[in-house]
C-alpha cells in the first residue's frame, strides 16, 4: 500500500436515490468520520467558512476532539458550504482513490439533501433558487424598472432585509426587460463555412443561462461577435431551463432531476444536428460536465451532452491549438487582474481564459486563484454576507495592490461581489468588473 494519494482525484457517483443516502444516523456517522480527518489536517482552513466553523466547534468542545461536538451542531458546518469544490480538487490529500475516501463537498450535498427533504426551504431560499421564474417575472418591463430602482434604494433594501433576509449591502443583479433569447431567437449566423477541427465542430449553440439571458444579455451579444469573428457559427438555444446549480446547492435534488429531464433532450437535438454547446457561466457548464453526470451515471444522453459542452475560452483555446483562433487584435488591454472562479478551476482544463487574454499584445494578466466567496446566493443572504466579504478580502486586496486597467472574472456575480469590496464608502470608488468575454471583444475592436 502506498502512503498518501499519488493518483488523480476520482469522483464516485452520487447514489442519491438509495434510501441509505437519507439515513440520518448513517450520515452523522460519516460526518463524524470525515470531520475527524479534517480536524487532524486543517489544510483547508482558508478556503471557506465551513472549516473554521468546524474547527471552532472542536476547539470549544469539552474533549477538543470531534467526539465532543454535538451532532445537532454538524449542520452549522453544512450551512457554510456552498459547493465550490476547491477542497476536493485543490487541497485535500485524502480524496479517492486514497483509502480514507474523503469527498467533503458531496458529503455536504448529502446533508443538504436530507435537510431539504425533512424541512424544505425558506421563502427566501426558494425564491433565490427559482431563477427561471424570477427572470420571467422581474423581466416584465415595468417590473424590471421598479425592482432595479428598489435594489438601489437604502430604505427599500432595509425593508427587503426584514421581509426576506437579504443583506442590504449585498449586490443584486439588474434585470433586463429584453432577454437574450428575445433578442437573438431569430439570429442568423454570418458564418457560411465553419471549419470543424479536433473536438470542435466550428458551430456553437449558446446556452444563455439564467444570468446571461435575464441579467446580462450583453454577454451573449459579445459572445456572438467574438465567435463569428473567429469564423465559428452561432445560434441560441431557446427552450431550455435553469442548469439547477441553485437547486443543487439547496439540496433540492428532485428539482435538479426535473430540469435535467427538460434540458437534455433539447441539448441532444442540437448536438445531433452538428452543433457544440457553450455557456458563459462556469457553474452552469460544471453542472453538465460534472454534477449531473455523477447524479445520473447511467444516462447516455447526458454523457453525450457532457462531452459536447464547453466553456467559451476552453473552446477558443482548442481552436487556437489548431491555429484557427484570430489573433488580429486592435486594442491593448494593459494590466488586468483576472479572478479565476472556483467552478471554472475545478473543471480541470487549465487557465484557458488567462491563456487567451495573454495573446493580446501589451497586455499583462495577473491571475488570482482564490475564492471570491459569492456563490450566487450565499453572499446575498443576511447571515452570510459579511463572511462572504471576508472570504473575498484577499482577492480584493490583490486587485487594489495591482492597480489594474481592468479587473475581471468569468463569474459575473463574483466580479460584482469583488467590486462591492473595492467600492467601500471611505474610498468613494466606483470600480466595475469587465467580463473576460467583453475584454476580448474590446481587444478585437468590435
Amino acid at each position: 500500500m502506498r502512503e498518501g494519494s499519488l493518483d488523480a482525484p476520482t469522483r464516485h457517483p452520487i447514489d442519491w436515490k438509495d434510501s441509505k443516502f437519507y439515513d440520518v444516523e448513517d450520515l452523522n456517522s460519516e460526518l463524524e468520520r470525515v470531520f475527524d480527518i479534517c480536524h487532524g489536517c486543517r489544510r483547508c482552513v482558508s478556503l471557506c467558512n465551513s472549516f473554521p466553523t468546524l474547527f471552532d466547534l472542536v476547539d470549544e468542545s469539552e474533549t477538543m476532539e470531534v467526539d465532543g461536538v454535538a451532532k445537532d451542531d454538524y449542520i452549522k458546518v453544512v450551512d457554510q458550504c456552498y459547493l465550490c469544490d476547491l477542497c476536493f480538487l485543490t487541497k485535500c490529500p485524502y480524496v479517492p482513490p486514497h483509502e480514507w475516501n474523503v469527498d467533503f463537498p458531496h458529503l455536504m450535498l448529502r446533508a443538504k439533501a436530507i435537510k431539504f427533504k425533512d424541512q424544505g426551504a425558506s421563502k427566501r431560499d426558494n425564491m433565490l433558487s427559482n431563477t427561471d421564474k424570477n427572470g420571467r417575472f422581474y423581466g416584465i418591463p415595468v417590473v424590471a424598472q421598479t425592482v432595479n430602482a428598489l435594489n438601489k434604494n437604502n430604505f427599500a433594501r432595509k425593508q427587503i432585509k426584514r421581509s426576506l433576509g437579504i443583506h442590504p449591502d449585498a449586490y443584486l443583479p439588474k434585470y433586463q426587460s429584453k432577454s437574450a433569447k428575445k433578442q437573438f431567437a431569430n439570429h442568423q449566423t454570418s458564418v457560411s463555412n465553419p471549419k470543424p477541427v479536433g473536438s470542435t465542430t466550428g458551430k456553437v449553440a449558446i446556452y444563455a443561462t439564467c444570468y446571461g439571458n435575464h441579467n446580462e444579455p450583453q454577454l451573449i451579444e459579445d459572445l456572438i461577435k467574438i465567435f463569428e469573428h473567429n469564423n465559428i457559427a452561432t445560434k441560441i438555444i431557446t427552450q431550455d431551463k435553469c442548469c439547477s446549480m441553485p437547486k443543487l446547492e439547496l439540496g433540492d435534488l428532485e428539482s435538479v432531476e426535473a430540469n435535467k429531464n427538460h434540458n437534455i433532450p433539447i441539448m441532444l437535438d442540437v448536438i445531433d444536428e452538428g452543433w457544440d454547446i457553450i455557456a458563459p457561466i462556469p457553474s452552469c457548464v460544471l453542472m453538465f460536465k460534472q454534477e449531473l453526470p455523477l447524479m445520473f451515471p447511467e444516462d447516455d444522453a447526458l454523457k453525450k451532452v457532457q462531452k459536447s459542452i464547453f466553456d467559451p475560452f476552453e473552446y477558443l483555446a482548442l481552436r487556437h491549438k489548431e491555429e484557427l483562433f484570430n489573433t488580429d487584435f486592435k486594442t491593448k488591454l494593459g494590466k488586468v487582474s483576472y479572478h479565476a472562479p472556483c467552478h471554472l478551476r475545478v473543471q480541470n482544463m487549465g487557465n484557458k481564459t488567462r491563456d487567451i487574454l495573454n495573446l493580446v499584445p501589451d497586455t499583462e494578466i495577473e491571475l488570482i486563484e482564490r475564492c471570491a466567496g459569492h456563490d450566487g446566493t450565499y453572499a446575498v443572504k443576511e447571515e452570510f454576507h459579511e463572511i462572504s466579504m471576508k472570504i473575498a478580502r484577499p482577492v480584493v486586496n490583490k486587485i487594489k495592490k495591482n492597480e489594474p486597467n481592468y479587473f475581471s472574472s468569468d463569474c459575473p456575480l463574483a466580479g460584482y461581489h469583488l467590486a462591492n469590496g473595492l467600492n467601500n464608502k471611505e474610498d468613494n470608488n466606483e470600480s466595475s468588473p469587465t467580463h473576460p468575454i467583453t475584454l476580448l471583444k474590446t481587444a478585437y475592436g468590435l
